[in-house]
């Protein structure tokens, strides 16, 4: 109690800082200007068929997405594609580490080599948001809502221009988010994500007030969904930051005439090692049928596709057996490749660390593995329940936003990793302001 106590009075101090104070002006300054430019439209796009478009293209990838950039892909605007080409980047060369010893090896040479795969990701952001580029430009002009084009003119000159624009809005947004983790609070890259999924909330809670305004929803249902969405965001938080801590006990050596060692420690291994991503890539995996049918549904031969998009539709105990499962296997393959119980066992030896009562080496990876193993069961069943909730949320009580899923692990691991830092830079200040306190009592 008395030290939540005092990191109320801690927040409370933040204008305080000067430095923390314009790390926090200068995060929200390059929000401001990722959100203005969420508005502004590519050039040669009819707005009103583009929003029947995708009103159409409800509970496909291109709904998804959309959610993720805020609502700048339904107005296809100049950060249409978002910070997502650089996500994926990111994650495809997180997977080639384990494939590449290159790679494998630059992960392991510190901050030199983590430099060297950051203007990796870089390059992979470009050929990903030029190839997502031109899909988006080619669909666009094979669109119409009732003999309208989505496209005003088309050809290559709008090719082009939309291919550019799109591809440098997304350029753009990375150096926005390398910015904001450089000078500012928080990772960037998170951020911005955050920003575009919280810029929906005022829409979601204008669409509930309202339908209770016209008596489709009662007050008690409107009560209800608000204590529902209270009550699972404490469960996501309390998950988030459940970890199950192996003890470590490290070995006492005498080097010279000093003895080190005899310390004890612990082996944090979290519930939800995978984090978000087992539900974007189920997400991803089990949306692209629909995503297909909407871009083929004019062409022969692909007719087969809206019957699967059809079985596949969200709500379905087909796509609620295929998400699960699909969630389920990526916590355990995405654990397996972020974190490797030989790899931890082998620097404990070598640093004389132990697990008391387990064997060093072989017999120590076997343990850690078994732990992580049960962890990553009850984070699966975690994860798999609460990115259910929206749809049932849905399908049952005609919900008129996506609550709960992707979205709500995002912003509770964002907001989180934030609050940490700023405490840690409070945390800092008053360490500094004792250390001043000590150096003017020894001059005295």
């Amino acid at each position: 109690m008395f030290e939540r106590a005092g990191q109320m009075a801690g927040f409370a101090d933040m204008g305080k800082i000067p430095e923390l104070k314009s790390r926090i002006i200068f995060t929200l300054g390059m929000l401001v200007v990722y959100r203005l430019g969420a508005h502004i439209p590519v050039p040669g796009i009819d707005a009103s068929v583009l929003a029947e478009i995708f009103k159409q293209a409800q509970g496909t990838m291109l709904g998804m997405f959309d959610m993720f950039s805020g609502g700048a892909l339904r107005r296809l605007t100049i950060f249409a594609l978002g910070i997502m080409p650089y996500i994926s980047a990111a994650i495809i060369l997180q997977l080639m580490t384990v494939v590449s010893p290159k790679l494998e090896q630059l992960k392991k040479e510190g901050e030199a080599g983590r430099r060297q795969i950051t203007q990796y990701t870089r390059y992979g952001t470009v050929v990903l948001a030029l190839f997502q580029s031109v899909g988006i430009a080619i669909g666009m002009e094979s669109f119409s809502v009732n003999s309208m084009p989505a496209v005003i003119d088309p050809g290559w000159s709008f090719r082009l221009m939309t291919v550019l624009t799109l591809t440098s809005g997304t350029i753009f947004l990375m150096w926005v988010g390398e910015q904001i983790t450089e000078r500012g609070i928080g990772n960037g890259i998170s951020l911005i994500i955050f920003s575009g999924i919280v810029a929906g909330l005022p829409r979601a809670i204008g669409g509930t007030l309202e339908l209770a305004r016209t008596g489709e929803y009662t007050a008690f249902t409107v009560l209800f969904l608000f204590a529902t969405a209270i009550v699972v965001t404490g469960v996501v938080v309390w998950f988030e930051r459940a970890q199950r801590r192996i003890p470590i006990q490290y070995a006492k050596r005498q080097v010279g005439n000093r003895l080190y060692g005899g310390k004890s420690s612990f082996l944090p291994l979290k519930v939800n090692t995978a984090g978000v991503i087992p539900p974007i890539f189920a997400s991803s995996l089990i949306l692209l049928p629909a995503t297909f049918a909407q871009f083929t549904k004019n062409a022969e031969g692909f007719g087969w596709l809206g019957d699967v998009s059809a079985l596949l539709s969200p709500g379905s105990w087909l796509y609620m057996a295929l998400f699960s499962g699909l969630i389920i296997f990526f916590c355990f393959f995405y654990t397996a490749i972020v974190f490797n119980p030989k790899e931890t066992a082998d620097n404990l030896k070598k640093n004389g660390g132990f697990i008391p009562g387990i064997r060093p080496g072989q017999k120590t990876a076997e343990y850690i593995d078994s732990v992580l193993t049960r962890l990553t069961v009850t984070g699966a069943i975690y994860v798999t329940l609460v990115c259910l909730l929206p749809q049932y949320l849905i399908s049952e009580l005609s919900v008129p936003f996506y609550f709960g899923g992707t979205s709500l692990l995002i912003v509770v691991v964002v907001t989180m990793d934030t609050m940490s830092q700023i405490q840690a830079h409070l945390l800092s200040h008053q360490y500094e302001g004792m250390m001043k306190q000590a150096r003017l009592k020894t001059g005295r």
